[in-house]
């Protein structure tokens, strides 16, 4: 029998499980789903790297649904989980390029994600 790897733990950074839960089910649904692959280790078909982070370190999953665009952002720089830096409906109407504010968001939420890595994983056990 195959043993299957356990599911890496998923960290939501700041308010980025209830922004989540703000979007429609469906983009939920599908956003959830790709966030289980990567907790299997995996990378979702629909994850690709977002740019300005230096590599596939930082990804976003990209969803259409009911003619808007929505967008979650997640790091798999830390061994063993995986942390949720920002989920949103995209507002600007023309151009595909994430804006400044956004960027800036999830760079601080990636601060704050290294800083709670550090905390929770490093400092002689996982604490809950």
């Amino acid at each position: 029998m195959i043993e299957k790897a356990p599911l890496k733990p998923c960290l939501f950074v700041g308010a980025s499980r209830r922004e989540l839960k703000a979007l429609p089910d469906e983009v939920q649904a599908e956003f959830g789903y790709a966030l289980y692959e990567a907790r299997r280790g995996g990378e979702p078909l629909s994850a690709k790297a977002l740019k300005g982070f230096g590599g596939r370190g930082v990804l976003e999953i990209v969803e259409d649904f009911d003619g808007s665009t929505y967008r979650a952002v997640y790091t798999v720089s830390f061994a063993g989980v995986i942390c949720v830096l920002r989920a949103f409906q995209k507002k600007a109407k023309s151009g595909i390029a994430m804006p400044k504010s956004e960027i800036d968001m999830i760079k601080t939420r990636l601060r704050a994600a290294v800083t709670n890595y550090r905390a929770r994983f490093r400092t002689g056990g996982h604490k809950r």
